[in-house]
């Protein structure tokens, strides 16, 4: 099994995670350029979830296991539906780099439509709404009462994701796209008055959690490595950049709204709203900053591929890395006209 020393991870379990029995059986659940997620199972068939670093990683910072750990720790004190968290080892002679481990949580990660076609649209209707009411859940956590109030500065988190974006467009981008200068020029111009610091997901969208499709509830809120504090509605604009209304053409394969019963965007947005009292009126501000980040993420991954450094590749996977960095940034140009910016 790639990314496991079967041997001492076993008896690393046996030794640190309470009444969990070998042999184990390891299968890897979720790959690609994020951490890896693996799904282990016990001689008695019990479940759990290990996640470690991607093999050969080289950002410290973006894949730090024990910051992660400590997050999913803290949320797991609050109402917010995260696995709970079981054991960190940080000794890198175990498995080569940190992991840790957490319970396995039974759902479905619906990112596709394809895996939401078969569910009712009263069901869509649910899973959209309760997405949106666990968003809110997160952004009333304490961070002091949790222990995350020193995971990050509190202030300015818009002006500091602009510089740091920018800094990293200039550092990967593979050629000029007019569009993402003016976005980043737009939106240096208007940055809004950021309304509270809370916990930031970073990524926060139906594919990374775990959906109970029985009841139409997140069972799971998973992906916590951009997590961080700062600007709430930063989560509630980036949730926009997947959310398609129904009827609409999909954009992000990888999100299944816009299926009929899924809500509309701006249904979530005005339910948000009344679910915290913050004022909503420049969403698209924040859509237009989600894309630009999401952007610049992309651009970074489609360098990596031109560079060889990702191995081999489908070329029909590179070229839509490219494509898909200029729909973000003139779907973030479009959102940041409309304010007039």
């Amino acid at each position: 099994m790639r990314g496991i020393e079967v041997d001492k991870v076993d008896a690393w379990l046996r030794d640190n995670i309470d009444g969990l029995r070998g042999p184990f059986a390891y299968e890897l659940i979720a790959g690609g350029h994020s951490n890896l997620t693996y799904r282990v199972t016990a001689a008695d068939g019990r479940r759990v979830v290990l996640r470690r670093p991607p093999l050969g990683h080289v950002l410290e910072s973006a894949h730090d296991m024990a910051r992660e750990h400590k997050i999913i720790s803290a949320v797991g004190r609050t109402g917010v539906p995260v696995p709970r968290t079981l054991g960190l080892c940080t000794d890198v002679e175990v498995n080569g780099a940190p992991f840790y481990v957490m319970d396995f949580v039974d759902g479905v990660v619906l990112d596709s439509q394809l895996k939401a076609q078969s569910l009712s649209p009263d069901v869509r209707r649910s899973l959209g709404f309760d997405l949106v009411d666990v968003l809110a859940e997160l952004h009333a956590v304490d961070i002091d009462a949790v222990g995350l109030g020193d995971l990050a500065k509190r202030g300015g988190y818009v002006e500091r994701q602009l510089a740091r974006w920018s800094k990293q467009w200039e550092n990967s981008k593979t050629r000029e796209l007019p569009a993402i200068e003016e976005v980043r020029t737009r939106l240096a111009a208007r940055i809004p008055v950021q309304q509270g610091v809370t916990i930031a997901h970073g990524d926060y969208r139906l594919g990374n959690c775990l959906s109970d499709v029985a009841s139409g509830r997140i069972a799971a809120v998973l992906d916590w490595e951009l997590c961080t504090l700062g600007d709430p509605l930063a989560d509630v604009g980036y949730l926009g950049v997947y959310w398609c209304d129904p009827g609409e053409e999909q954009t992000r394969t990888n999100d299944p709204s816009g299926l009929p019963g899924f809500p509309y965007y701006q249904e979530l947005v005005d339910r948000y709203a009344a679910r915290t009292g913050r004022d909503t009126s420049e969403i698209d501000y924040y859509r237009a900053f989600s894309s630009f980040r999401l952007a610049v993420i992309s651009e970074g991954v489609y360098a990596r591929y031109l560079h060889g450094v990702m191995g081999d590749a489908d070329p029909e996977q590179v070229a839509g890395f490219k494509a898909g960095v200029e729909r973000l940034a003139e779907s973030a140009l479009a959102a940041v006209r409309r304010l007039g910016a």
